[in-house]
């Protein structure tokens, strides 16, 4: 029977394939259909959900907002909420850090915040060439596209994409390559035919890209090679940030300190569209209205992302909450994983971006389907789709952390039964 979606949908639509079904209802870490059927949620709005679905604190800031008559669009003029938002984010995220960043607000999707990353650090060397990373997911529209590596979203383009350079991510395709020596070797040999470049753009943790992690020696050699070769680094921080990976931005384990972090997905808190892009003081080098956007400045997510601020990261309460849930998360999908070949599957992540990752897509993709069936919505990434990624809400109980591994584990065992069947 065909729906309004078959009728005028673009087929571009990708989530809604894997989980055919009309969601009508969220709160917490649940999803809820036509029907009233619930759904353990491990996808969170591809980490847009940190706080899980309508929370309650974040949601009556909203409403007292609205119901105020507050700003909802200003361009880029100062309000209230505004004014909210930047007092939260420097008080509770960037002075205990002892980080001192300007806060540009960008277009509210993490691509646009990627693009004037790549913008500025190109302005403020006089150079054109970006470093990037195999794996790497930096967004799709086409100067984020140009550092993504995926040729999926690359071939959609339709034109060259230029100015970026890949290299090897720290243990790309489980070789011995020293790829920060590699980079260095380019860099210096006049005949390497790189050219020079502004900067470096990296994910600690690749969300899209397969849950590969970045060691902390890794960055920290790469950020000296940045310093020492006169180029800025930058952070993408879209998914693996705001919390995620334990801490509020997922390179204070490395120790590093980045020219440009890009912030999007889980800023707003309660899935409203943010972007921003923090920049040293010394490379804000822009001229008013130089990289504009009408949609700049999103108050309403000024308002959830100042409570959620507040509320999460006063102290360290939420912080050491979330990465108790880490380790359960971690013990869980590695006692999983060990019970079978490790040619077949093994776990891998970091923080709250970790999963199994699978001999093959089609494995992963078939397991993900079996746990649909069974109330759990998970998806995949990697080159190839074989890693099931767990991407729940930081807010997630333990004892729904727990269900929703537990339908994991039954749905793999499942599927493998099958397929072992099939074999014999």
């Amino acid at each position: 029977m065909s729906t309004i979606f078959d009728d005028i949908e673009s087929e571009v639509q990708s989530y809604a394939r894997a989980f055919p079904i009309v969601f009508n209802r969220a709160k917490g870490s649940w999803l809820y259909d036509e029907q009233g059927k619930d759904y353990l949620d491990f996808l969170a709005g591809a980490g847009t959900l940190n706080y899980g679905h309508n929370n309650e604190h974040l949601k009556a800031a909203l409403l007292e907002y609205i119901q105020e008559d507050g700003i909802t669009h200003g361009l880029d003029l100062h309000t209230t909420a505004k004014q909210k938002f930047l007092h939260a984010f420097n008080d509770k995220v960037l002075k205990p850090r002892n980080l001192n960043y300007m806060v540009q607000f960008t277009g509210p999707t993490g691509t646009n915040a990627v693009e004037a990353a790549l913008k500025i650090a190109r302005n403020v060397k006089g150079r054109s060439n970006i470093i990037a990373f195999t794996n790497g997911f930096h967004g799709v529209s086409l100067g984020a596209m140009a550092a993504t590596g995926n040729s999926h979203h690359r071939d959609a383009a339709g034109i060259a994409l230029t100015g970026v350079t890949h290299v090897p991510f720290d243990g790309y395709m489980n070789q011995d390559i020293d790829s920060i020596v590699l980079l260095k070797a380019m860099i210096e040999d006049t005949s390497s035919g790189l050219d020079k470049p502004a900067g470096v753009i990296v994910e600690t943790i690749q969300g899209e890209g397969g849950l590969n992690v970045a060691r902390k020696e890794w960055l920290q050699e790469l950020e000296k090679l940045c310093r020492k070769h006169d180029m800025l680094l930058i952070v993408d921080d879209i998914q693996a940030g705001c919390g995620r990976s334990g801490r509020f931005f997922s390179f204070e384990e490395s120790g590093i300190k980045p020219d440009i972090v890009t912030l999007s997905k889980s800023l707003s808190g309660y899935g409203l569209p943010f972007a921003v892009t923090l920049i040293k003081p010394e490379y804000d080098t822009w001229k008013p209205g130089e990289h504009n956007g009408t949609f700049r400045g999103n108050n309403h997510a000024f308002i959830t992302a100042a409570k959620a601020l507040e509320h999460y990261w006063s102290d360290d309460k939420f912080q050491n909450e979330v990465q108790m849930k880490i380790r359960q998360l971690s013990t869980r999908l590695q006692r999983i994983a060990k019970n079978y070949d490790a040619k077949l599957m093994t776990a891998k992540g970091r923080g709250f971006m970790q999963g199994i990752e699978f001999k093959s897509g089609e494995l992963a993709n078939r397991i993900c389907r079996e746990a649909f069936t069974r109330g759990l919505i998970i998806e995949t990434s990697g080159s190839e789709g074989q890693v099931v990624k767990c991407l729940c809400p930081l807010t997630i109980t333990p004892e729904e952390l727990d269900q929703g591994l537990t339908i994991l584990e039954q749905s793999i065992a499942a599927v493998l039964l099958v397929e072992l069947s099939v074999a014999s």
